[in-house]
């Protein structure tokens, strides 16, 4: 684990707010030229920390406004099922998330589709696809925080080991 100091973590600040703004301009910010921020954003693309630079969508404005939590558990525990269920889960562009979980749940799934019709398509092809024990969906009435920044505070201090 790279541990970031404070210039870092200014960087990766702004480019998590918006990663199109020039490297002069982020300099600026921070109060660095333009070849030094240059060299630590390449540092930090180099170490993996900045891992790739995307568009945010809306998703309302692209047709998949509906948001569903998919918990899933199974009896397979076998290395073969887990290798076959991420594999069949891989042909779903639906599930933007896929966690393998502690507890009573062994995976969460976040799926996006236009509506509940596509919802119950996806459904049923999912369960086509692979024995599942239970499945459990639940729609999400009202997105409240929604956010892809992490917080880097954390990111200043000494792994524990």
């Amino acid at each position: 684990m790279a541990i970031l100091d404070r210039m870092d973590r200014k960087i990766l600040e702004i480019l998590q707010k918006d990663s199109t703004l020039p490297v002069a301009e982020i300099g600026k910010q921070i109060g660095l030229s333009t070849t030094p921020c240059w060299r630590r954003i390449q540092k930090l693309e180099e170490q993996g920390v900045i891992e790739r630079r995307v568009a945010l969508l809306d998703p309302k404005k692209v047709n998949v406004g509906v948001t569903v939590f998919v918990s899933i558990t199974t009896s397979h525990h076998t290395k073969e099922w887990l290798e076959r269920f991420h594999a069949a889960l891989n042909d779903f562009p639906e599930v933007v998330e896929f966690y393998r979980m502690s507890g009573k749940v062994d995976y969460l799934l976040r799926v996006v589709v236009p509506d509940i019709e596509r919802y119950d398509a996806f459904y049923k092809r999912l369960i086509s696809k692979i024995e599942l024990s239970d499945v459990s969906s639940a729609f999400a009435m009202e997105q409240i925080k929604f956010t892809t920044a992490l917080p880097l505070d954390y990111a200043a201090e000494e792994p524990r080991v």
